[in-house]
């Protein structure tokens, strides 16, 4: 590859990750071109939280304060029980979180995010997003896709950004199945002035309860507050409710949370947009790098949304390969040292989170009596007493900064 023309990168996927990744090449003086199979690139109505890790991120590809434009500061990371609302924990992390993790706790409509995101690669590479186009086989080598109804698309670099059932990551590894968690999901926004008095706190709560829990935190500036509620459920053909998309009905989600505070049944009555999905996940892998081709985002580590992660990895994995791509390729050298050295620095640190996620998924749905007890006390003591405990055992998740991170992987490598 020669040093003297600009190199290319193909972005398959035109997501948080996709985007990411794109004005993380486009910074390097890459040529970008995001391939998206959607002839827009809509969102449903839906919030993400971004924990300070992927604010440093936004912060890096100069988009931190356009976030906190059209995001909420949440005032705290909290846990209820679902029934009642009595508070088990209770971590401030406004102020906190800048001190502590040098990044804001953000709160934002994923709409919003995808618009910011898009927003600036148009202004930075103008055309750089080709929409309606399906990819249906990677070039040998990884060094191109082949589109759907003739043609092609080569590249020096091609990223796979198409999700949890990625064509690219299948057409390199072969299939893996999708696993089904046995847990489906309620999603939902509602204008925060239609739930009165009922409105939730301001804060990123978790409504834990036997066998199911609420997520709820406001977005949109303070204007929309979004919930997600998971249920622990076995339902034929699982598939059938992958898409975040397909509509739910409000009295089956009512019934799912009966007996709950009123809160929750009342953000659940007054949703816009009530949708329902089967929740799947991939166990964690080693293959991520195929020829010139690597995986990014939930096509390399999808994980639950019980962590609440899913961005923020994406958004490092975003930095982190554009990053080590760019520093090793060059020379005569191809991408493929950098690519293996992305995946060797990221693997480890979301194959964690993956786990993470999953038994956050079991924490929050321990039965009520001495089972709760048993789980909750050290919570609820830490949280009043130890705060500053509590914020340490997140140092590891909040307190990483991927841009740190690639260059002293880069520097390490260079030694």
């Amino acid at each position: 590859m020669s040093s003297q023309r600009t190199k290319r990168v193909v972005i398959v996927g035109g997501g948080i990750a996709g985007l990411a990744t794109a004005l993380a090449f486009q910074a390097r003086g890459w040529d970008v071109q995001v391939v998206e199979r959607a002839v827009a690139l809509r969102e449903v109505g839906a919030g993400i939280q971004l924990a300070p890790n992927g604010m440093k991120v936004l912060r890096a590809l100069g988009l931190e304060q356009a976030a906190l434009e059209r995001g909420f500061l949440p005032s705290a990371l909290e846990m209820r029980l679902g029934p009642s609302g009595f508070s088990i924990f209770r971590l401030p992390i406004k102020t906190a979180a800048h001190y502590r993790w040098h990044a804001p706790y953000v709160h934002i409509h994923r709409a919003d995010l995808i618009d910011i995101l898009a927003g600036s690669l148009e202004q930075r590479a103008p055309g750089a997003v080709r929409l309606g186009t399906t990819i249906e086989a990677l070039l040998p080598g990884g060094k191109g896709v082949q589109v759907q109804g003739g043609g092609s698309i080569e590249a020096d670099v091609v990223i796979a950004a198409d999700g949890l059932r990625s064509t690219l990551r299948e057409a390199a590894f072969g299939p893996q199945p999708a696993r089904f968690t046995g847990m489906i999901a309620w999603r939902g926004t509602v204008p925060a002035a239609a739930l009165e008095g009922d409105a939730p706190p301001p804060t990123a709560c978790v409504w834990a309860g036997p066998g199911r829990h609420v997520v709820s935190y406001f977005v949109a500036k303070g204007q929309l507050v979004n919930f997600v509620g998971v249920v622990e459920r076995r339902i034929d053909n699982p598939e059938r409710l992958e898409s975040w998309r397909t509509p739910g009905d409000t009295q089956t989600a009512l019934d799912d949370f009966m007996g709950w505070h009123p809160t929750v049944t009342r953000m659940i009555k007054s949703a816009q947009g009530l949708s329902q999905w089967a929740l799947f996940d991939r166990p964690a892998s080693d293959r991520w790098v195929s020829g010139a081709m690597a995986l990014v985002g939930d096509a390399a580590h999808p994980m639950l949304p019980t962590f609440a992660q899913g961005a923020c990895q994406g958004l490092e994995d975003a930095w982190t390969v554009a990053h080590l791509v760019e520093h090793t390729t060059g020379q005569g050298a191809g991408p493929e040292p950098g690519l293996h050295q992305y995946a060797a620095l990221r693997q480890p640190r979301t194959a964690a989170i993956q786990h993470r996620a999953m038994r956050n998924a079991r924490d929050f749905h321990h039965q009520p009596g001495l089972e709760q007890i048993r789980a909750y006390s050290a919570l609820w003591f830490g949280g009043r007493f130890l705060p500053w405990m509590a914020r340490g055992r997140l140092d590891a998740i909040y307190g990483y900064d991927a841009v740190a991170e690639a260059e002293a992987a880069l520097q390490a490598a260079v030694v």
